[in-house]
């Protein structure tokens, strides 16, 4: 997987938190970070499907047959 380089300003307070909990798991402080934005992602994915969830129960989104847009599209 390529790396990518993010540079990113923060609070100080989670500057030193972050220093100490990689300190305490000994691990780099980029490593703490990827698993908490993974973690981060798992859980907006399940806050997001839960909207999308509502929004289709509550009537404000269609739902379509894959087929049928498959077929509208041409990719039959």
């Amino acid at each position: 997987m390529a790396i990518v380089k993010k540079l990113i300003s923060m609070d100080e307070n989670v500057a030193r938190e972050l220093e100490k909990l990689a300190d305490i798991l000994n691990t780099s402080q980029k490593e703490v970070v990827e698993r908490a934005l993974d973690f981060y992602f798992d859980h907006t994915d399940a806050m997001i499907a839960e909207k999308l969830s509502r929004e289709i129960r509550e009537g404000k989104m269609d739902l379509h047959d894959a087929d049928d847009v498959f077929k509208k599209l041409g990719l039959e």
